[in-house]
Formats: C-alpha cells, sequence, structure tokens
C-alpha cells in the first residue's frame, strides 16, 4: 500500500504541491485514495504473500513432515482457501460500498479546494494559469486563513484568439467565494486597466489603439466550473461510474442503453428525411395504385424507361443537369458532415456506456481474482520450494505484471468498443484460471513446474518420425 500511494502522490503531484495546502488535507486526500488502490493492492498483497509461505514450507521440509503425517495438501491448504474464499466476499463488499463512498469523498474535496480556498492555485511571484478562464495572474503576497487577501496582482487576460490584448494591476484585492457557487470575485482596489483595441479598418492597425483607465475598485467575476473539475475531464466518466454500486449501476446500464438507442433511431430517421428516403409501406393499395399510374403512359401504356440515374441525368438538359449535382454533391456534404459529429457524440455515449458495464462486472472480478490468484502462488510455492525474498518475489511481481497489463489492456480495448466490456473485466482473471488449474494439479501430484523427461521424449518420438520417414 504504502508504494502505491507514493505512486499516487505521483500522479497527483500537481493537486498538491505548490498550493499551500495543509498537511492534514494531504493526509485526507491520501486517505480517500487508499480504498481505491486495493483494486491492485490486494490481488499483489495475495500473491506475494501466498508464495512466500507455501515457499517457505516447502523450503524447510514441512510439506513433506504433512504429508509424511497423511496430511495432502489440500487438506494442508483447506483453512486458507476458506479464509481467501471470505477474503473475496469482504473485496466485493468493499468494492461495491467503500470504493464508491471514498470516490465521492475525493470528488468533493478536490472541488472544495478549488472553492473555500482559491488562492490554492495562485503561486507567489510567479504566473499562474486559472484553467478555463484565458487568463494568468501573479501575486506578490497572499495572506488570510484562505490566502484571500492579495498583494501587488498583475492580471494578463486573453483574448479569443489566444493573444495577451488585457493587463490589469493593482496595489491589493481580495477573493470571496462560496462553497454553493462556481463563482468567485476578485475584488481589486487602487488599479489600472489596459486594453489593446482590434481596429476595424487595416489601415488602422499602425496607430495600435488602446483603452486606459484608473479604478478604485474593480470586482472581477472567474467561473471555476473548469477549475473544480481540473484533471478530471478526460476522467469524469471514470468517476461517475466507480461512485455507485452495483444496483445503481444495473439501472443506470439498462437506461443508457435505452437512451443510446433512441438517439440513434432518431439520428437515422433525420438523416433518411434530409437525404429524402421515404419508407414505402407494404400491401397499400393507395400507393400501389399511384406507383402502375405512374409507371405507365397515359395513352400508349409504355413502362418507363429511366431505371438508373445515368437515364435520369441523360434525360435533362445542361443547364439543369449541373444544377442537380452541385445541389446533391452539397446536401451530401451537408449529411456527411453531420454524420462525422454525431458519430463523436455517439461514440462518448457508448463509451459511457461500456465504462458502466466495465465498473459493473470489475467488482465481481476483483473479488474473483482474489481466489484464482491464490490457487496460482500457493501452489507455484510449494513447486518452487524457495522462501525469503528472493526468486519468490520475483516470481509473485513477474505474475502481478502480467496479470495487471492485460487487465488494462483489455480495459481500454473495452472502453473504445473493440472488446465486450464484459470479456475486459474477466480477461486477465480468465487467462489466470486454467493457470491456477495446471499448478494445482502440479502441486497435488508432487510434481516440477515442468517435466523435462515428457518433453524429451515428445522430442524424441519426432526424430524418429523424420528418420523413419527419410
Amino acid at each position: 500500500m504504502v508504494i502505491f500511494i507514493f505512486q499516487t502522490v505521483w500522479l497527483f503531484i500537481d493537486d498538491l504541491a505548490g498550493k499551500d495546502l495543509d498537511i492534514w488535507i494531504i493526509g485526507k486526500f491520501l486517505f480517500y485514495l487508499m480504498p481505491n488502490l486495493t483494486e491492485k493492492v490486494l490481488p499483489l498483497t495475495v500473491l506475494l504473500s501466498s508464495i512466500l509461505t507455501f515457499g517457505s514450507f516447502a523450503e524447510n521440509y514441512e510439506f513433506a513432515a504433512m504429508k509424511a503425517s497423511g496430511i495432502s495438501l489440500q487438506k494442508a491448504m483447506r483453512s486458507l482457501i476458506v479464509f481467501t474464499i471470505l477474503l473475496g466476499g469482504f473485496t466485493f463488499f468493499f468494492a461495491n460500498s467503500v470504493i464508491p463512498a471514498s470516490e465521492q469523498k475525493i470528488f468533493n474535496m478536490r472541488r472544495n479546494i478549488a472553492k473555500v480556498k482559491p488562492a490554492a492555485v495562485i503561486v507567489e511571484g510567479v504566473f499562474s494559469d486559472i484553467e478555463g478562464t484565458d487568463m494568468n495572474m501573479k501575486v506578490g503576497k497572499k495572506s488570510g486563513d484562505n490566502d484571500q487577501f492579495l498583494e501587488d496582482i498583475v492580471i494578463h487576460q486573453k483574448s479569443k484568439t489566444k493573444v495577451n490584448t488585457t493587463v490589469i494591476k493593482a496595489k491589493n484585492g481580495e477573493l470571496i467565494s462560496s462553497e454553493e457557487s462556481d463563482i468567485i470575485q476578485l475584488v481589486l482596489n487602487d488599479g489600472h486597466y489596459y486594453e489593446e483595441l482590434k481596429p476595424k479598418k487595416k489601415e488602422s492597425e499602425r496607430k495600435y489603439p488602446f483603452n486606459r483607465s484608473k479604478f478604485e475598485v474593480y470586482t472581477k467575476n472567474i467561473d471555476i466550473s473548469a477549475l473544480t473539475n481540473k484533471n478530471m475531464e478526460e476522467e469524469s466518466d471514470i468517476t461517475t461510474d466507480k461512485m455507485k454500486n452495483i444496483s445503481r449501476l444495473s439501472k443506470d446500464i439498462d437506461s443508457l442503453k435505452t437512451n443510446n438507442l433512441k438517439q440513434v433511431n432518431a439520428f437515422s430517421k433525420s438523416i433518411s428525411v434530409r437525404m429524402g428516403a421515404f419508407p414505402i409501406r407494404q400491401n397499400d393499395s393507395i400507393n400501389t395504385k399511384l406507383s402502375l399510374e405512374y409507371a405507365t403512359e397515359s395513352n400508349n401504356k409504355i413502362l418507363d424507361t429511366i431505371k438508373s440515374t445515368d437515364d435520369l441525368l441523360a434525360a435533362l438538359p445542361e443547364w439543369q443537369k449541373t444544377q442537380l449535382l452541385i445541389n446533391a454533391k452539397n446536401t451530401v456534404t451537408n449529411v456527411l458532415n453531420t454524420i462525422r459529429g454525431k458519430k463523436v457524440e455517439l461514440n462518448k455515449r457508448y463509451e459511457i456506456y461500456n465504462r458502466h458495464i466495465l465498473s459493473y462486472h470489475k467488482k465481481f472480478a476483483l473479488a474473483f481474482s482474489c481466489i484464482i490468484l491464490f490457487f496460482v502462488a500457493a501452489p507455484l510455492g510449494a513447486i518452487i520450494r524457495k522462501g525469503g525474498l528472493g526468486l519468490p518475489m520475483v516470481i509473485a511481481i513477474i505474475l502481478f505484471l502480467t496479470y495487471y497489463f492485460i487487465g488494462v489492456f483489455a480495459e481500454n480495448y473495452a472502453k473504445k468498443g473493440e472488446m465486450h466490456p464484459i470479456f475486459g473485466a474477466w480477461l486477465s482473471t480468465l487467462i489466470m484460471l486454467p493457470l491456477s488449474i495446471f499448478l494445482t494439479r502440479r502441486a497435488t501430484a508432487d510434481r516440477g513446474l515442468m517435466s523435462m523427461g515428457n518433453v524429451l521424449d515428445a522430442l524424441k518420438g519426432i526424430f524418429k518420425k523424420k528418420v523413419k520417414a527419410a
């Protein structure tokens, strides 16, 4: 847990470092992160403890003494198997109840740090970017309980073209915030306001027009809704589904699926209407009569000769043909642009849907993985017959990294829809399942990890067949 906490500190270093946060706040932040780390810590702990314990037993001939007393490996493992099953049940409860609550605490805490202590994002003596506001600010000194009083303030405000066109300087100021609002008031005192103007005429640009004013009190409202979600925009969906338990996830999965299907059906209908495609109802006597009248000449009963778009264009004059092709091209271009834009939105919707399914099944897979990894590590420790922190530690870390990286890759593929989310949640556990069965059978039969005699016999048989064929 300590190792993973240090790794988490590096991940959230931007949120914690240089913000004048109290040790108590940082400690609470890390404490709320610890339940989420159990997804990585518990499988590694089961692997390491099992392989070290059973490796030490085998190295000190404890298993030999047990077998001499008539105690088989399964009987020796019976109490630990019961404990591991109970641990799996506790892990499921933990993943279903504690982790969603801790995720909610983390989300609210990061939100409140920006609202209650907005000066935490401003560092003394350097320009600090305020996310989502196109504004950076430098202050000479901060004071007050929440560092809300500022001195020697310089603000650069960027234009829509991301150019610094506005500079505001003030001797002092105050940040006024509230937990209920995403708006912070910056009250500036005794300062100047400079703004470069963009002239309408090109010739006037050489005159460098600008506005300049002096103020005693100037109030600036800052929207920090983007700031409170800093570093969460790309993972907001992950945070949302991790805040939910099994029952809530099950309901949301059904509602998300229904809403996605409605969106797709509504969009397909609108595109069909824009393209002029109207479905023909079957067994409609009126439609049949009209189509027959249209398909025959009124006098000669000759069938219509236009059977393709080429025939249609050939029957039109040149000016009308050109106009028709231009209109068709513009229509298709507009429809394709609409489809591309809608595709991004639908992909995002289905990614959220996949994440909910993934989160739902990961709660079960985490509990089951503790049991499977025990049956991988315990027999492996008995087979290698080595205790201590040398070879068993290396093998445990290799097995865990294999399990972990398979899970990460499968999870990423599942989120993007390139793999079914259920399969993505269970893939790493399912890969370890046959390995656990194989190792348990080898350890029960008191065999080594690999029987070189069987391998040599197989190779001899292959060479004998080639010699006879020659």
